[in-house]
């Protein structure tokens, strides 16, 4: 096949649905299939909306021999009406990605409002959809209607290397001393970190460590935001702001910490859970959307309101307190992790639908 991918930015950039990205073209290119990476530069989301009426990439897009045109759903704004003009000039179907639909974050409702338009007229310019989900598949399909083709294809955790085992899991649960907890996302106001500095708060400082790992460019003030809370709250000296971190870092903390503490107000999957699962991490997640496919409420994680953080306390609570059942939900959440698709098998499996269209 021979395949174009529109994406904003660079197929490099470090979040989950890029790493999805890169895993399934990877995969496609290692199958013989061609894959043409087509950048549109990050802008404002109004600024983006003008992107419908460049030139250069209705050009670019419509001289292109391509089988078919995958699609981020993230660059919906640059592409809710150019799709239409350009169905009437390609032959080629188009295909969007879809990690998780904008308008379902939490932001005022005057704004979701207008991006759902936005997002419903883009969704109804596509042939069909790759959903990473089954909750984001529902969303699609309440926004746009189920009459288009749709898989369904998770994410895989096997990207990093062999996690724990069960035994090195369970002597690090009942390992003494502060429990670990450990924060890996961008410094974004979606992934919650606010709501879980305001609950540690509320706990004795001798009896938590925190990790955070993630970059804060994406939103440079609510990183100030953070870090101002951090010394609001008295809470620097237990608190580690990594930043950005390699790879093999990343694997170090997944290894020493005894829990993942992420609690989005929105995610349509959660990438970040099932490699957490991978070392036998039990997960603190936020219950909206896709975490509800991976998080088993009691059994290998909790799930917590969006914006409650006097229930994230007393989860936090729990795990502090009681080691035995840190122990149970840590192994848990190894059996979770082997249980889940492999990156190579999703990846065949989007293959597959893909290969459905010609």
């Amino acid at each position: 096949m021979r395949l174009g991918l529109v994406i904003y930015g660079s197929l490099e950039t470090v979040s989950g649905g890029y790493l999805y990205d890169r895993k399934l073209v990877e995969h496609l290119r290692s199958r013989g299939d061609a894959v043409e990476v087509i950048s549109v530069p990050w802008r404002p989301y109004g600024r983006a909306l003008l992107d419908n009426l460049s030139p250069p990439l209705f050009k670019r897009l419509t001289r292109a021999s391509f089988d078919l045109l995958l699609q981020d759903e993230l660059a919906h704004p640059s592409l809710c009406r150019l799709n239409y003009r350009l169905r009437r000039r390609v032959s080629y179907p188009l295909v969007a990605l879809v990690h998780h639909l904008r308008a379902c974050e939490a932001r005022p409702a005057w704004q979701n409002f207008w991006q759902r338009q936005v997002e419903r007229q883009y969704l109804t310019s596509v042939d069909g959809f790759i959903c990473t989900s089954n909750a984001t598949r529902h969303e699609v399909e309440l926004l746009a209607g189920s009459g288009r083709p749709a898989v369904v294809a998770p994410p895989g955790g096997d990207h990093l290397p062999d996690g724990l085992s069960q035994e090195q899991v369970w002597h690090r649960a009942g390992s003494p001393g502060a429990c670990r907890l450990l924060f890996v996302g961008n410094l974004i106001p979606r992934k919650g970190l606010h709501h879980l500095l305001d609950a540690l708060s509320s706990l004795p400082q001798q009896d938590w460590r925190l990790t955070v790992i993630g970059g804060s460019e994406l939103d440079p003030p609510y990183a100030r935001t953070i870090r101002n809370r951090i010394a609001a709250l008295r809470l620097a000296g237990k608190i580690d702001l990594l930043g950005r971190r390699s790879r093999e870092e990343l694997v170090e903390r997944l290894q020493e910490s005894h829990l993942l503490v992420v609690p989005s107000s929105y995610e349509g999957f959660g990438i970040v859970y099932l490699e957490a699962m991978r070392f036998g991490l039990p997960v603190i997640a936020g219950d909206a959307g896709g975490p509800r496919e991976i998080v088993s409420h009691g059994v290998n994680g909790f799930l917590v309101p969006p914006g409650d953080p006097a229930a994230l306390s007393r989860y936090l609570e729990a795990f502090i307190k009681n080691r035995d059942l840190l122990r149970r939900m840590s192994l848990a959440a190894l059996t979770t992790s082997a249980s889940q698709p492999t990156w190579e098998g999703s990846a065949e499996r989007v293959r597959d639908f893909l290969l459905g269209f010609s």
